[in-house]
């Protein structure tokens, strides 16, 4: 008999003795019933600490993902305030998101109840978790270290007004400010350890990966800078602001810009190897999974590139722009659109699996952790998409534990008697 998962769900196939399948049966009854009970812990495999999951920004998860539009919870952090354009990042079973309303908050990711907010300033930035830590970038010119479990202040350190959401890479934390600079701090003390100065605005959130850092300027350029340094290694200049985040992978580089463009640059040489014409601006930043790119454009659609052509494989057209940054898991794309839509699309085909309608606009980026897809709306509700396992009560849990081991006893020993009566036969012996 085999036993594999289809959209989430266990599956059985194949032909088995009864017994063997009664007792499989019910030993994934028993797992499920203990899960909904709170005594089955999922040890997560693959967190989303940061924007778009990594300091490379792949925006991809090895993580399973919701087939459908099922909300887990929708939760509002604060009474009134501000809207939602900061990106979730989850780490350890909390989601961390920023707001308009000058608050940092920290959610339980299994029921969204309120664990922590602090105050920093209004904060489009999305905040990025490591060693027990919260880093983020808000619009009062500072960059806030805070304590992951209280969201007790550590340290801040002055920049520009700071929209780039902080990437976390070898004990540094290196954001982009409207100063025009790239900064790298000591993730420790907040202490600067460079700056780069680049010829505008820096909105765009630095990726970090062999030992260099990609970011985007609205000067048009990409730049590639010497992580230890600040040294630039090299730039390369497209034909508009270049508010996209770079992705990098597979010894590429992948961004979008106001050009209308996606560009595939050489992360060594910054080269270029490709670009794809979009019909307007793209701000979204792009997601690597296999050989495909996945990106939204102000022209409505999501795209699907292939990674080393540049050649469309599909499109999908929302009924707004989409500046939103898509993710990527279980062979699935999911992303927001200013439609005030969320999107779940086939990853290979482009195929509509659901769609979902908040009460406004959708910048903000998804995270996917643990089967449950997580999003801030403009409407100043983040959502959990995921499958909803009812209660049971803890004594029934208790008592088909108890019952399971008892029937995992017979069954050891009914297989025992079954090898030695095989072995007996087969030497002769009675």
């Amino acid at each position: 008999m085999l036993i594999y998962s289809y959209g989430g769900v266990l599956v059985l196939k194949g032909s088995m003795h009864t017994f063997d399948s009664l007792f499989i049966c019910f030993l994934l009854l028993v797992l499920v019933l203990n899960a909904s009970s709170g005594s089955f812990v999922y040890a997560s495999s693959d967190d989303w600490p940061m924007f778009h999951h990594d300091s490379q920004h792949t925006g991809y998860s090895t993580s399973i993902a919701p087939e459908t539009n099922q909300t887990l919870w929708i939760q509002k952090p604060y009474a009134t305030g501000g809207h939602m354009y900061s990106s979730p990042a989850v780490s350890d079973g909390k989601v961390y998101i920023g707001s308009e309303d000058g608050r940092v908050y920290c959610l339980d990711a299994s029921t969204g109840a309120k664990i922590w907010n602090s105050t920093t300033g209004n904060t489009h930035s999305s905040p990025a978790i490591a060693n027990g830590r919260v880093y983020v970038g808000s619009y009062d010119y500072r960059v806030y270290c805070l304590d992951a479990s209280t969201g007790a202040k550590i340290w801040n350190s002055t920049t520009g007004n700071t929209m780039s959401s902080p990437a976390v890479a070898g004990g540094n934390v290196y954001v982009g400010s409207d100063g025009g600079k790239v900064y790298c701090l000591d993730a420790s003390t907040g202490g600067q350890i460079w700056n780069y100065t680049t010829g505008n605005y820096v909105y765009s959130s630095p990726a970090v990966a062999g030992g260099n850092v990609y970011v985007g300027s609205d000067d048009y350029n990409v730049y590639c800078l010497d992580a230890s340094t600040g040294g630039q290694i090299w730039n390369y200049t497209t034909g508009n602001h270049v508010y996209s985040s770079p992705a990098v992978a597979g010894g590429n580089v992948y961004v979008g810009s106001d050009d209308h463009n996606v560009y595939c640059l050489d992360a060594s040489t910054g080269a270029k190897i490709w670009s794809y014409a979009t019909e307007l601006p793209v701000l979204s930043s792009p997601a690597i999974a296999g050989d495909n790119v996945y990106v939204g454009s102000d022209d409505n659609k999501v795209y699907c590139l292939n990674a080393s052509t540049g050649a469309k494989i599909w499109s999908y057209t929302t009924e707004n722009t989409v500046q939103s940054s898509p993710a990527v898991a279980g062979g699935n794309v999911y992303v927001g659109s200013d439609d005030a839509k969320i999107y779940c699309l086939d990853a290979s085909t482009g195929a509509k699996i659901w769609s979902y309608l908040t009460g406004d606009r959708v910048v903000s980026s998804p995270a996917i952790v643990d089967g449950v897809v997580y999003i801030g709306s403009y409407d100043g509700n983040v959502y959990a998409f995921g499958l909803v396992i009812p209660e049971f009560p803890t004594t029934i849990a208790s008592t088909l534990t108890l019952i399971t081991i008892s029937i995992t006893m017979i069954y050891a020993k009914k297989k025992f008697n079954l090898s030695n009566s095989t072995y007996n036969s087969a030497h002769g012996c009675s």
